[in-house]
């Protein structure tokens, strides 16, 4: 069942315009500047007089700019944009021990990954991202949210030398999750997305997710806001079970198949907040603010506004910077300009009983 989504006020700002509020953020990486892939290439080169220390000063640059960048674009709730990772897997399988990495693998084309091994059992030794998200916290004048590869991507986009159960492995991997979140809610954090883009592609493991999100969640304050985000997949085969999901929301990619889904979704009660892509991340084209506005109507006949938060449908990494920078700008004006035609009483909003925590 979905946790106490009453949370999302946290996150009105206190200028905010209007009494309706549609909640913006974006789900995680941006494109980085070219300098810093420079950087990364740099640290690497044994000709190169750069090092560790001014990869680092790289690093926080870049964070510091993306930041500040997203905050331009008005969004309640920012994210560093992810400069200081590499790939989602890779970058938590290099700091949780139990894995290895052999060299990279081929996935599609000319693409490789580092695809890791378990060798071992997972174990939890120092905090993965507080030094990350004290960083940005420190800088940014809005919310930070914090987005974690989840427990079922995990283990199984990697391979299990170890276990031979990747469920096993898939809950272990949620209690070290659980450690983290406790780290981070401690530095501060109030906003926690768990990545599970494996649970697309493998939708009949449900259950397990759901049963990782349990391990997640547990003793997690109700003010501190958990969401989970699934990559684009066949929705009709995750909902309505993903009603069961202990989060505050669910972020789904839909904007990138015209909201062929959103039926689905409407059929019944969506129990959780719904975070609702509104922007095509694998299309340079940027939408206009009134397309962007007809999309988030299409999230109006799945929850009530109250309910439904604005995003882009994934992570903007793979777009040019200044098309990323003109979604999300679009993103939120849009955002904005529905508010206003709510208040207004111009925009006709189905009738349901919105769930409670105990539905």
């Amino acid at each position: 069942m979905a946790r106490d989504a009453a949370n999302r006020e946290q996150f009105r700002p206190d200028d905010h315009d209007h009494e309706h509020f549609l909640l913006t953020s974006v789900v995680g990486s941006y494109p980085k500047p070219t300098w810093l892939n420079r950087a990364d290439d740099l640290v690497d080169d044994p000709d190169a007089s750069f090092d560790e220390a001014d990869l680092e000063e790289a690093h926080d640059d870049a964070c510091r700019l993306i930041t500040e960048e997203h905050e331009r674009t008005g969004l309640d709730t920012v994210v560093d944009g992810e400069m200081r990772r590499n790939e989602m897997v890779e970058f938590f399988a290099e700091r949780i021990d139990g894995y290895e990495f052999n060299g990279p693998v081929k996935v599609w084309g000319h693409n490789y990954f580092h695809k890791p091994s378990v060798v071992e059992e997972v174990s939890y030794d120092e905090p993965w991202l507080v030094d990350e998200f004290e960083f940005t916290d420190a800088v940014a004048e809005r919310p930070v949210k914090v987005p974690i590869t989840g427990p079922y991507t995990l283990a199984n986009w990697a391979f299990d030398e170890h276990y031979g159960d990747s469920e096993a492995l898939a809950y272990d991997l949620a209690d070290l999750v659980n450690e983290e979140i406790e780290k981070l809610v401690e530095a501060g954090a109030r906003y926690i997305q768990i990545d599970e883009p494996a649970l697309a592609t493998t939708p009949d493991d449900h259950a397990i997710v759901g049963s990782c999100l349990e391990r997640i969640v547990d003793g997690v304050p109700d003010e501190v806001r958990v969401g989970v985000h699934v990559c684009y997949g066949d929705y009709s085969r995750i909902y309505p079970e993903l009603n069961e999901f202990p989060v505050d929301e669910v972020d789904l990619e839909l904007c990138n198949d015209d909201y062929q889904q959103i039926e689905t979704l409407a059929d019944g009660e969506f129990a959780p907040d719904l975070a609702l892509g509104v922007v095509d991340v694998h299309d340079a084209e940027v939408e206009s603010v009134e397309e962007i506005k007809q999309n988030i109507k299409q999230g109006l006949k799945v929850v009530p506004p109250e309910q439904l938060t604005v995003s882009p449908d994934c992570g903007l990494k793979l777009l040019p910077r200044e098309a990323a920078y003109q979604k999300t700008e679009n993103l939120v004006t849009a955002a904005r300009e529905v508010e206003a035609e709510l208040d207004a009483g111009e925009i006709e909003v189905p009738a349901r009983d919105a769930p409670t925590a105990d539905d």
